[in-house]
């Protein structure tokens, strides 16, 4: 018969068992590799307005550096639209000179200076005359009424020459502030103008925005371009990125910025990437109260970005590898 110890023992030790094989099925259940796959985030590059497509300078799969011309559409209504817009600013400018110059022409000027110079001598001949009228009538030669007459023609000369000299100040003089002022403003909405024409011709002539390939070609020479639709999908290979879910239980092993192990089928050994986004909202989430079963069932989506793109193809499948968090 057994004794009451070598029982207990007996039980002690099975629960230890039962206690460790639990630990082991709850490690199996938590796999450090997952199935993902690699998507892109593409570029589409078309015109901002419609237009029919008139070169393409790029086909499907075409490696294209940065600021090399993709595509060009039609650009005679911008030509016109830049011509009309240039000869706009050519009149403000002119009018804007012409209230900045003397208000008449110079030919109009030269008149009232030979004016002036005209009744410079006439005022020069009047004085005299008053000199010598002023002699006489000192000695008694004279009348009044003839010294009257020399001061008032003397007056009226010396008047007149300072009216023509007013007179060209004024000619001389440019338009009022105020108008000048408007005239300016109306140089600057021209060359604004003229700008914006200048950059709606260019948008017709698309370069490639970054080095990349070539996904696809949606329009071919010939044909119309809507505005808003791309006319080539670019892809840059930093716009690679792995996407992979992992279970509820297994994020705290994963955050931004940890290394993980990254295999697939053809590709070379040691792949690796950087985990760059965790999304906070649960995939296949169960439709009933969380349980402990259930709660193994929610899944994260994880974005990480390869170290080597050049490695990987969209839609391509993959095996991820945790590392460990920060790793």
């Amino acid at each position: 018969m057994r004794s009451p110890l070598s029982l207990d023992r007996r039980m002690a030790r099975g629960a230890l068992v039962g206690a460790l094989l639990a630990l082991a099925a709850c490690n199996a259940s938590e796999p450090s590799s997952f199935q993902g796959y690699v998507e892109a985030d593409l570029l589409f590059v078309g015109p901002d307005e419609a237009g029919r497509l008139v070169s393409l300078a790029v086909d499907e799969g075409s490696a294209v550096e940065k600021d090399v011309p993709l595509f060009a559409v039609d650009e005679q209504l911008q030509v016109a639209a830049r011509d009309q817009a240039a000869a706009s600013l050519a009149e403000a400018r002119a009018r804007l000179a012409r209230l900045e110059a003397a208000q008449q022409r110079p030919e109009e000027i030269a008149v009232l200076r030979a004016t002036r110079d005209r009744v410079k001598a006439a005022l020069a001949l009047a004085q005299a005359d008053l000199d010598r009228q002023q002699a006489l009538y000192a000695k008694g030669n004279a009348s009044k009424a003839a010294l009257d007459n020399a001061v008032a023609a003397r007056d009226q000369n010396a008047a007149q020459l300072q009216e023509t000299e007013r007179q060209i100040e004024v000619a001389e003089l440019a338009a009022r502030r105020q108008d000048i002022d408007a005239s300016k403003q109306a140089v600057a909405a021209a060359e604004a103008a003229l700008a914006g024409a200048e950059e709606q011709l260019a948008r017709r002539r698309l370069a490639a925005p970054a080095a990349g390939s070539i996904q696809e070609v949606y329009y071919r020479p010939g044909e119309m371009v809507p505005a808003g639709r791309p006319v080539v999908a670019l892809l840059p290979p930093a716009n690679l990125k792995l996407r992979f879910f992992v279970p509820e239980a297994l994020l705290p092993r994963v955050a931004a910025g940890s290394r993980i192990g990254v295999s697939c089928d053809g590709c070379p050994p040691n792949l690796s990437a950087r985990v760059t986004f965790l999304s906070r909202q649960a995939e296949y989430t169960p439709p009933v109260i969380y349980s402990l079963e259930e709660r193994k069932k929610l899944v994260f989506m994880i974005e990480a970005k390869p170290e080597d793109p050049a490695a990987f193809r969209v839609g391509q499948p993959v095996t991820i590898t945790l590392q460990g968090a920060g790793s």
